[in-house]
């Protein structure tokens, strides 16, 4: 047994410290030893023959063991690193042969400073800063960092106590885990950064782009949602290497809108001109675009956990504090880079900065109060650009720019996360509108745009999905194809916007549950294959506000949803309106809608004291029926009408509806002019009047009002039956 601790000893590899540490660790203090081992003790001995000597006391003491008396294995236990007990103990090994650079924690060079000769830490991969004499923030951490992050035996750096950090580190380090035990980091007097630099944080882990690079233009058309892309030798991939791809910039779009740029690994050859790479594109390219690879070697597997941090800077919100405010983490072509737990105040560049990653989660995480929220880039807890399959979840933030920002990314969750504060206009969640796509937003609060950032990116995303969400603002009517909005309410603050905005692109936008006072359909984009559409959900208007844009030519569905405070709001887009099963709610001096859609539809539901009068400033058609209900009156006393003045023809198609007036000057429906093509067959009238003037119905205008039940109503104007009217017939007069 004694020859093989022995062996072990000398042999100073991991193993070796395992049984080393636990032998004499578990040993008394004054335990003799076997006659043949090799272990150093407090008094500076070394044992050659007899007796072991007691543990070490102090580094200190250690290093005042002369070393020409120290023969290559001998081994120590080293009670603490200042004074027993204090958490910076240590097992340590006596290399003979080392001439390793001193860094004080794992490599240790005896007093009498000789040129070969060093302790080396014995340690299981993990490994602590108060093994480095690192108890307070009282002095910079930085070396010991460095020592312990390049040290390709730890796996594991821990902090426990708080530390101080006054230089921006760049690491190539893979597979290493640094958790700080929720300790507090400080960074006053931090190094200088560089200009427009959100990756000079004080933990920078970067992967290296080599020289391999393949460009190309596409023979053909890449659909979109594929794994499978064209190359011009696919001897030049291997699989599992990763390479960063991006297309070139949209013809006569802006300088930097592309619509792939990601960091992806290949997954299979298929042939001599394809390969496979685990990402299904999200838009499509066309033939003659170019497409460019370049190979990286991605950092792997480094992750930060714990910790409450502290930015540095002038903390005025000057120009200035880009180059001396600070930053705890940032990754750039990174794979399964995870963080979590990292509460930060005062931070300039985002506290959790990624560019070109893959795979990785942030959890979490906190910021507060950020030096700005106007200088672009700046105040943000995590900012991911060309990033695949990210997880955000369990964050906050207090007065910041951004809580969570998407540029060009895809596949990527938001969980859970809430910004508050944002009364300055720093709304929390937001995408740059860099052709995002597949990204879901799940139960979070906060101020929310999407792809919003400008023209120069391209103000475009896809298949964008917000569930569960509370804010007072949201707005999502750039190029914003198919997003889905479940359960999400916006509710007025006076402290920001009174109105509750909720805006939607009308290019497969479909709402479900959704709930705000100001709300409007915008059009910029025609990409999508669904409907537009807005299901049980409840919008409470502002006066006159504008329901459907100008812009909007695709058709838009409203779906068992309710309307309220309606007064002379305005559907101003020639796309087709359905209501089906809806509730419109305005007041007895309140101006009706304002429609201008060439196609509206009453399929069922309710106006009450409100109505529909058509713009006629393009040729329309109206159908109500369903059991459609109209009641009471409005300012114009007319429940259905059309705008005087104009030679548009209108459509009128009316059928199994009921329609009661309040009063008897209120008109179910008002027809005085331009050129009209009526038919009312088995609707139910009550009260008030029926005005279908002859001017209206001349020419190659029509009327047939038929099978219709008149209780109390009276008719005014009506042409005589003719050719073309027939009215006066086929109708019960009550």
């Amino acid at each position: 047994m004694t020859t093989t601790r022995r062996h072990l000893l000398r042999s100073g590899g991991i193993g070796a410290a395992a049984v080393a540490t636990g032998a004499l660790t578990t040993a008394p203090a004054q335990a003799a030893a076997p006659a043949d081992s090799n272990v150093t003790g407090g008094n500076g001995s070394h044992d050659k023959g007899g007796t072991a000597g007691r543990p070490t006391a102090t580094v200190a003491d250690l290093l005042a063991t002369p070393s020409r008396s120290l023969r290559d294995g001998t081994v120590a236990v080293v009670a603490g690193y200042r004074t027993p007990g204090d958490g910076g103990g240590m097992t340590v090994r006596w290399d003979a042969d080392s001439a390793l650079a001193p860094n004080g924690g794992t490599v240790l060079r005896p007093k009498d400073r000789p040129g070969k000769g060093r302790w080396r830490r014995l340690h299981d991969g993990v490994v602590d800063f108060r093994g480095f004499g690192l108890f307070d923030a009282s002095v910079p951490a930085d070396d010991a960092l460095d020592a312990m992050v390049e040290d390709p035996a730890v796996h594991r750096v821990e902090a426990h106590t708080d530390l101080l950090f006054r230089r921006r580190h760049t690491y190539r380090r893979s597979r290493i885990v640094l958790d700080f035990g929720g300790r507090t980091v400080h960074t006053g007097g931090i190094e200088r950064n560089t200009h427009d630099n959100p990756f000079g944080a004080v933990l920078f882990f970067q992967g290296a782009v080599t020289g391999d690079t393949v460009s190309h233009v596409l023979p053909a058309e890449v659909i979109e949602r594929t794994d499978a892309f064209p190359v011009p030798d696919s001897a030049a991939f291997e699989v599992g290497q990763w390479w960063a791809v991006q297309s070139d910039e949209v013809a006569g779009g802006g300088s930097d809108e592309r619509e792939l740029q990601k960091m992806v690994e290949v997954t299979e050859i298929i042939d001599g001109t394809h390969i496979r790479v685990g990402y299904l594109n999200g838009w499509p390219l066309a033939a003659g675009r170019t497409v460019t690879w370049r190979r990286v070697e991605p950092v792997v597997g480094a992750r930060v956990d714990n910790l409450v941090f502290l930015g540095a800077g002038q903390d005025t919100g000057a120009v200035d504090d880009e180059y001396t405010g600070s930053h705890p983490v940032a990754y750039e072509y990174a794979v399964d880079c995870d963080v979590s737990g990292i509460q930060a105040t005062g931070t300039f560049w985002p506290v959790i900065m990624r560019r070109w990653c893959t795979r990785y989660r942030t959890v979490r995480c906190g910021l507060k109060n950020p030096p700005t929220v106007m200088y672009g880039g700046a105040g943000y807890l995590t900012q991911q650009i060309y990033c695949l399959y990210g997880h955000v979840a369990d964050c906050t933030s207090s007065n910041v720019r951004h809580l969570n920002d998407l540029t060009a990314s895809a596949y990527c969750q938001v969980v859970n996360c809430h910004g508050d504060g944002d009364d300055e206009g720093g709304n929390p969640f937001t995408t740059h509108g860099q052709y995002e796509h597949d990204l879901l937003f799940d139960g979070n609060s906060g101020l929310m745009d999407i792809a919003n950032s400008g023209a120069q990116w391209g103000n475009s995303a896809k298949r964008i999905t917000v569930r569960n969400h509370v804010c007072s603002w949201f707005t999502a009517n750039t190029k914003i194809t198919d997003l889905t909005l479940e359960n999400v309410h916006v509710v007025p603050r006076p402290t920001f916007d009174p109105a509750g905005t909720l805006v939607i692109n009308a290019d497969g936008a479909q709402l479900r549950g959704c709930s705000a006072s100001f709300f409007a359909v915008a059009q910029q984009s025609a990409r999508s294959t669904r409907p537009t559409t807005v299901t049980d959900c409840a919008f409470d208007l502002p006066k006159a506000s504008v329901l459907v844009q100008t812009p909007v030519t695709a058709p838009v569905h409203f779906v068992r949803t309710t309307f309220t405070g309606l007064d002379g709001n305005l559907l101003r887009g020639s796309g087709p309106v359905r209501f089906t099963d809806c509730r419109l709610v305005g007041a007895p001096q309140a101006a009706p809608l304002v429609v201008g859609a060439s196609e509206v539809t009453v399929d069922g539901g309710s106006l009450t004291d409100t109505g529909i009068a058509l713009s006629a400033v393009r040729d329309q058609r109206i159908s109500v029926g369903g059991g459609a209900a109209l009641s009471g009156t409005n300012a114009a006393k007319a429940l259905l009408s059309r705008t005087a003045g104009t030679a548009a023809t209108v459509t009128w198609d009316l059928a199994d509806l009921r329609s009661s007036a309040a009063d008897a000057d209120t008109a179910h429906v008002r027809v005085t002019d331009g050129r009209n093509r009526y038919t009312a067959v088995g609707a139910r009238l009550t009260g008030g009047r029926l005005s279908l003037a002859a001017d209206a119905f001349t020419g190659t205008s029509s009327l047939l009002h038929t099978a219709c039940t008149e209780e109390g109503v009276t008719r005014k104007g009506l042409p005589a039956d003719g050719k073309r009217v027939s009215a006066a017939a086929g109708n019960l007069i009550l």
